[in-house]
């Protein structure tokens, strides 16, 4: 019994991903499907110990399928519940086959809770540790209608939240659509720092839309991206112009800057300073299928970007500046980063990218 004890330890250590992780070799990228779409591929890549968390909106009851084709075939992922990551229990565990498992790294199942989940890729400790390399490809699909109302809403995070919300952006208002869609038609253009009333959240195209009403009168409801709206207030003229609170926009604090790489070199960095409110946009022209890095090396709280495609629309949607990006671009044209303060001091930092 003792040596049936054994070899069963020695075999989960063997298969034990590697989750002791330093803090800087894991990143987060917020998974977007283009509008209409209930699916996407990503392409990325991953050496050593580095870990990728994707996080990704859907609600209880639809079904989610993930599907990993790695190039080194030591690389797998773990799927985690609203609220869980790395650390906690994983809901499944791609090289372990089982209901939710159907084969090696493919995960299929109906969701159980509604609220944002993360699949973390990695690699096994034995090909981490000889700082391998893994390119892979992720596909993800959400399927299934949602329910008239929000079933398993983790944390109230949908149906719940707080009366008003506020708009907040940098450098610009937000669309207040039709649907919960991107490409829904726009009813108006919301101003930064204006409040709205809360109507209810639901998860379509991987991410939370709220439905929202002006509190102006005459009004307008419609849906917003949730990613861009904070804890409001009751008060109509933030926003407006005509007095009121509200978060700064950057308008004429923001500033464009073209990015020129080196002769014969792929990358550059970049260094800068921004006041509070303050945002600077650089403009980088890069071709479809490229692949994109960017990393913002803060000298102090605050600070957070965005990266735009060729036509406007979001490739990655405001993250702190403690998360780096690299993904396959899919337009070709000037895409825009910008980096914005949203702290409460000037604050140094450097900006590093690179195309490849």
């Amino acid at each position: 019994m003792r040596i049936t004890s054994l070899l069963l330890s020695a075999a989960l250590a063997m298969s034990a991903p590697a989750l002791a992780i330093a803090q800087n070799d894991m990143r987060t990228e917020q998974v977007r499907f283009d509008a209409g779409s209930s699916g996407t591929t990503i392409a990325g890549r991953i050496t050593g110990y580095e870990n990728v968390l994707y996080k990704i909106g859907a609600e209880a009851g639809q079904r989610m399928q993930v599907r990993l084709d790695p190039s080194n075939l030591a690389t797998y992922f773990n799927v985690y519940a609203p609220g869980s990551g790395p650390g906690d229990e994983a809901l499944a565990v791609s090289q372990m086959i089982g209901e939710s498992v159907p084969d090696l790294n493919l995960y299929d199942a109906t969701l159980p809770v509604s609220g944002d989940y993360t699949i973390s890729v990695y690699m096994m400790r034995s090909a981490a540790r000889r700082d391998e390399v893994s390119d892979y490809s992720l596909a993800i699909s959400i399927t299934g209608e949602t329910g008239t109302v929000v079933e398993a809403d983790y944390a109230d995070g949908l149906q719940g939240g707080p009366d008003f919300y506020q708009v907040s952006t940098s450098g610009g208002g937000l669309n207040l659509r039709a649907a919960p869609s991107a490409g829904a038609a726009v009813v108006v253009r919301l101003n930064n720092g204006q409040n709205l009333r809360n109507l209810g959240c639901r998860m379509a195209e991987g991410r939370r839309w709220c439905r929202v009403a002006t509190l102006a009168d005459p009004g307008n409801e419609g849906w917003a991206a949730g990613d861009f709206l904070i804890e409001g207030s009751g008060d109509a003229s933030a926003g407006t112009g005509g007095g009121g609170g509200g978060s700064a926009s950057s308008g004429d604090k923001t500033e464009t800057v073209v990015v020129r790489f080196p002769s014969g070199t792929t990358g550059t960095e970049l260094t800068g300073s921004l006041a509070p409110g303050a945002s600077r946009r650089y403009v980088l022209g890069a071709a479809n299928e490229q692949f994109l890095y960017v990393r913002v090396a803060a000298q102090g709280p605050g600070l957070y970007y965005q990266i735009f495609n060729p036509d406007r629309s979001f490739l990655l949607d405001m993250v702190s500046s403690d998360n780096e990006y690299r993904g396959q671009l899919w337009q070709s044209g000037d895409h825009v980063i910008e980096v914005i303060n949203r702290g409460g001091a000037t604050t140094n930092y450097a900006v590093i990218f690179g195309i490849d």
